[in-house]
């Protein structure tokens, strides 16, 4: 009698376990990378950069906080833009990156979910909110202090809106492969993206072979990815602007480079890079806007078609951020 009862007991038990399983919001589609937003000094600068230099289009603006400012869209292809915010918004000296964004397929769901995992910073409403432009959207902070934006294109929403236009020929590039963000505690950034999104690692490498230096975790649902930019001593700001970048992806990098050469490069942004292989293999070029912000030119290939494996280097342990004098 007493085995029978212990028995019963356990399926109940198990039953109990399983139903809440069930009703356990389940995480939503993550898609891809939607946007990169930075903070410019000089927005006729910044937009004689993305627009004139490298070909894109804006799509649309919307004020801001001071009277004349503006928000201002770059328009990559019909997911993907770049974000530009003035840069009175913050200190002259702030980091420029605002946040990175992630396409997801269901904001509501998404929110549901960080809730029921304990996620900190939510919006206290039940349903993600509806941004100026018409799409749902919300942001929370990674574990090294980043924004991650959760932004669901809506039917009605001004990004389906535009859809078809504002993409130029002159584009340098129509896909942005992924989205650089500074990583201090690797574990922690793992644990957040990885466990918490299902963001998968597809590379990790190092430049001298010591301590590594990138980390490359793609999207559950899609191909766009994040770069985890380690360090160890915390980078200065011109450093900063560096490691926070975005990637463009372009076919032949030569190419790209040679047309990008007979357009004119805005006087006094920092000089590109030659063309290099990358510790990836991949050729690539660096651009720089108006604030030393990295635009990466890369191949979505390694130049001689040879993978290149994982480093098994430690991962350095960043410092905090200095405390402000």
């Amino acid at each position: 009698m007493f085995k029978l009862l212990r028995a019963l007991l356990i399926l109940v038990a198990a039953i109990a376990v399983g139903r809440a399983a069930d009703s356990a919001p389940v995480r939503p589609r993550i898609t891809g990378v939607s946007h990169a937003a930075f903070f410019v000094s000089d927005m006729a600068k910044a937009r004689a950069f993305y627009e004139g230099f490298l070909g894109f289009q804006s799509p649309f603006a919307i004020p801001r906080k001071a009277p004349g400012s503006e928000l201002v869209w770059i328009k990559i292809n019909e997911r993907q833009t770049v974000e530009l915010f003035p840069g009175s918004e913050v200190a002259p000296d702030a980091d420029r990156l605002y946040h990175i964004a992630v396409e997801v397929d269901d904001a509501d769901a998404m929110l549901a979910y960080l809730r029921a995992k304990g996620v900190a910073g939510l919006p206290p409403t039940a349903t993600a909110p509806l941004g100026r432009i018409g799409n749902k959207n919300f942001t929370i902070k990674d574990p090294a202090g980043n924004g991650v934006e959760f932004t669901q294109y809506m039917p009605d929403g001004w990004t389906v809106r535009e859809k078809g236009k504002f993409m130029p020929s002159t584009r340098i590039a129509q896909r942005m492969s992924h989205v650089g963000v500074m990583v201090g505690d690797l574990e922690a950034s793992l644990k957040f993206y990885r466990d918490l999104l299902g963001f998968r690692e597809i590379w990790r490498g190092s430049s001298g072979g010591q301590a590594l230096n990138w980390v490359n975790l793609q999207v559950p649902d899609g191909e766009d990815y994040v770069e985890f930019m380690l360090y160890e001593k915390y980078p200065t700001t011109d450093r900063l602007r560096t490691m926070h970048h975005i990637c463009l992806e372009v076919p032949d990098v030569e190419k790209a480079g040679a047309l990008l050469a007979t357009r004119e490069y805005p006087r006094g942004n920092k000089p590109p890079t030659e063309m290099k292989v990358g510790v990836n293999g991949k050729r690539q070029i660096n651009y720089y806007d108006v604030d030393g912000t990295r635009v990466e030119i890369m191949e979505p290939r390694t130049f001689d078609g040879k993978p290149r494996p994982p480093s098994a280097a430690p991962a350095p342990r960043g410092e905090p951020k200095p405390a402000a004098k």
